[in-house]
């Protein structure tokens, strides 16, 4: 069965997240609904990451497999006309060989994280990002994230029902930058791992955003890092910022 890579982008809104739920609509439902119209009783695909309820992407990748030979572009045509309306797009299509595998092939995962500062609640963005109505300072945030690059034991920004095996993982990138926003600032986030542990972007930015609001000190994030503690985490942020922007291979798929 040739198989094929998906780069994919979704307004995670919607949806229960990406994995298939009974009863419950899901990102990888909607893929597969699209793809049963073109080829009947497929196998189930996989995506580089299992993104949660309301959370976005704009460069998630999965893996199919097709019966019969499918130009690529033309599958990528097909599967964008039979998921409308829904808010999912396939941005590119490469047929890869079978050696390849969304999850497990991939060397890293790319983040982006969105907090509004402004009193005046979103509009047009309104979903799209975290939106606090106080002030916050950039400098703190910056220095307490550089606490976490590295290698560590995230256990204090894990989620309880996470299910990796180890909570042992390496951040390679942290930048947080400041951008004007109207009647606001808009604060992104980009964060950089081979894999990320359930909840931990969304533990780190909520911990982050009590550093620049003046609550904690930059120090006290390293001591809920060394804490090894769920319960010294900082409050967790909404799914709303959050977006997986991209995942890397040894080989691009979609670069030739």
């Amino acid at each position: 069965m040739p198989r094929y890579a998906l780069k994919i982008e979704y307004d995670g809104r919607p949806f229960c997240g990406w994995q298939a739920q009974a009863d419950q609509p899901s990102v990888q439902g909607a893929i597969e609904a699209a793809l049963a119209r073109l080829e009947p009783d497929l196998p189930r695909i996989a995506a580089a990451g299992r993104t949660d309820t309301g959370v976005h992407a704009t460069g998630q990748v999965a893996h199919c497999d097709m019966r019969r030979d499918w130009a690529p572009f033309r599958l990528m045509e097909a599967l964008n006309h039979h998921l409308r309306p829904a808010p999912v797009a396939v941005l590119a299509c490469a047929q890869v060989d079978d050696g390849f595998h969304a999850r497990f092939s991939a060397t890293e995962r790319r983040y982006l994280f969105r907090l509004l500062a402004r009193r005046a609640p979103p509009t047009f963005e309104a979903g799209q990002v975290w939106h606090i109505r106080h002030a916050l300072h950039l400098a703190p945030m910056q220095e307490a994230a550089h606490h976490l690059l590295g290698t560590h034991d995230f256990t204090t920004f894990r989620a309880s029902q996470c299910q990796a095996q180890s909570p042992v993982k390496t951040l390679d990138r942290l930048d947080i930058t400041c951008h004007e926003h109207p009647h606001g600032q808009e604060f992104r986030f980009s964060l950089r791992a081979r894999s990320f542990l359930h909840n931990q972007v969304r533990s780190i930015v909520g911990t982050l955003e009590r550093v620049g609001a003046g609550a904690w000190a930059p120090s006290d994030m390293k001591a809920a890092l060394e804490a090894r503690d769920r319960a010294a985490c900082g409050p967790v942020s909404p799914p709303d910022g959050l977006y997986l922007t991209g995942v890397g291979y040894p080989q691009d798929p979609f670069s030739g």
